[in-house]
C-alpha cells in the first residue's frame, strides 16, 4: 500500500464522521463522541502527515509550495478544532462553527486527492511511497498515544 492510498482511508473515515456529526444536535453523548473520535484522528493524521509525507515533499523544490499549503490547513483545521472545544455544543453558534471546519476539510482532502498526490506521485518514486506508509503508520501510532 502507498502512502497516498492510506493517507486516502483516513479521508475516507474523516468523510464518514464529518456527515454524522453534522446530523447531530444539541450537547448529547452521540455528538461528544463523534467530535473526539473525530478530532483526535484527525490531529495524528495531521501531524503523521507532515512527519512522513510532507518533509519529503517538501524537500523537493517542486513541492514545496503544496507541502506548506497543506501544514497551513492542517494548522487552520486545529484553531477550528480548538474553537470548537471551547463552545458549549448545545451553543446555537457550535454548528455553524463545525460547518465552516467540515468545509474546509472536506475541501483540504479533495485538494491532496486531485492536487497534492498527482505531484507527489511524480516527484516520489513508488517504492518511497510504499516506505513511506510505514513511516506515517508508526507515526500515527505515536500520536493517537499521546492524545490518551
Amino acid at each position: 500500500m502507498t502512502i497516498y492510498e492510506r493517507i486516502k482511508q483516513d479521508h475516507d473515515k474523516h468523510r464518514q464522521w464529518l456527515s454524522q456529526l453534522e446530523d447531530t444536535s444539541g450537547d448529547t453523548e452521540e455528538r461528544r463522541k463523534i467530535f473526539k473520535q473525530l478530532k483526535d484522528d484527525v490531529m495524528s493524521h495531521a501531524n503523521a502527515e507532515e512527519q512522513a509525507f510532507y518533509s519529503v515533499l517538501m524537500e523537493k523544490q517542486d513541492g514545496q509550495d503544496k507541502a506548506r499549503h497543506s501544514v497551513v490547513e492542517h494548522e487552520e483545521a486545529n484553531d477550528l478544532f480548538d474553537e470548537l472545544e471551547e463552545m458549549d455544543m448545545s451553543n446555537p453558534h457550535w454548528l455553524p462553527k463545525f460547518k465552516e471546519l467540515k468545509h474546509d476539510l472536506e475541501h483540504h482532502m479533495e485538494e491532496e486527492e486531485e492536487e497534492v498526490f498527482v505531484l507527489a506521485k511524480k516527484l516520489i518514486d513508488d517504492e518511497r511511497a510504499e516506505q513511506l506508509t510505514e513511516k506515517f503508520e508508526k507515526r500515527k501510532s505515536q500520536e493517537k498515544e499521546e492524545v490518551k
